[in-house]
């Protein structure tokens, strides 16, 4: 077969802007990141190479490196939960047929498809201000207060979390595509044997829906650590207040366009991504344990 025949030809010139879109926006800059992580290279100046020393700096010498990994992991292990079942919930009390459920259906979905925008978040802050909305009903029942929650540092990573879980929207859908794939006749044979509301899900449903469980949960996981534009709205860029809402994505920002160490802030993306790498490869092989696949009748990938 030729190379350059008229099929090749129309099939190379339509796949053209894919190719050259990965190779200039994709593969090169992971590659240019990857040698600057290895370089002392201020955006301004050429870079110059430094070997391993800002991956030595980012394990050992930067105090905030700390800080950042902890209000992450706080970030992650607490909205990825709460998200995924609050979206099962909802999943499951939507499963029904009943009148005007495509309705509620899309204004469930509604939080999700506007994501985390600049909008929304400058609506967070109105929302838990000194001065917001949840002060003000709190006053109307007799708790008066001018905590600004967001400007409060136990409270402030808490108001991004529950931003979080407000976005519970992609989850829920997945959720519901799955527990229609649930043929109903197994509720049925299990109510016949006597089978309680909490048995059957904790039986059939969660089983059933394991895969789809896993799926949300390692989507929802990468997600989360890559979440910067509320943090960086609602704290103005800083990560205040006292760094508790300073996100790894956010210091990241901060050392490569606020300070200009770009090798820095490389290396920094670079343990980031072989971080998530871990977490993914953690989750698929303990889910040999817990996924259930009907197809094989057996648990595992």
């Amino acid at each position: 077969m030729k190379l350059l025949d008229r099929d090749n030809v129309v099939g190379y010139v339509f796949t053209a802007p894919f190719i050259i879109g990965f190779l200039v926006f994709t593969l090169y800059p992971i590659v240019s990141s990857l040698y600057y992580s290895f370089t002392s290279y201020n955006l301004l100046e050429p870079p110059q190479w430094i070997g391993f020393d800002n991956y030595a700096k980012l394990l050992g010498d930067d105090d905030k490196i700390g800080k950042s990994f902890q209000v992450t992991f706080t970030y992650v292990f607490a909205s990825v939960p709460l998200r995924l079942g609050f979206a099962l919930l909802v999943a499951m009390l939507l499963n029904k047929a009943a009148a005007g459920i495509g309705l509620y259906r899309s204004a469930f979905y509604l939080p999700s498809l506007i994501g985390g925008s600049v909008a929304v978040s400058i609506m967070w802050t109105q929302l838990f201000g000194d001065k917001g909305l949840l002060n003000s009903a709190l006053s109307l029942i007799g708790i008066h207060t001018e905590t600004s929650w967001i400007g409060h540092p136990p409270t402030a990573l808490w108001t991004l979390i529950l931003l979080s879980v407000w976005q519970f929207g992609s989850s829920m859908l997945i959720f519901l595509a799955g527990l229609k794939n649930i043929p109903h006749s197994y509720y049925e044979a299990a109510s016949v044997d006597g089978a309680g509301a909490v048995y059957r899900f904790f039986r059939i449903t969660l089983p059933l829906l394991s895969p789809i469980i896993l799926f949300n949960l390692i989507m929802q996981t990468i997600s989360a650590f890559m979440t910067f534009t509320p943090a960086y709205i609602i704290s103005r860029g800083e990560g205040g207040p006292l760094d508790n809402t300073l996100l790894y994505s956010l210091y990241l920002y901060r050392r490569a366009f606020v300070f200009f160490e770009m090798g820095y802030a490389s290396a920094m993306a670079w343990v980031m991504l072989i971080l998530i790498g871990v977490i993914t490869f953690v989750l698929f092989k303990t889910s040999t344990y817990w996924v259930h696949y009907e197809s094989k009748g057996e648990k595992g990938i």
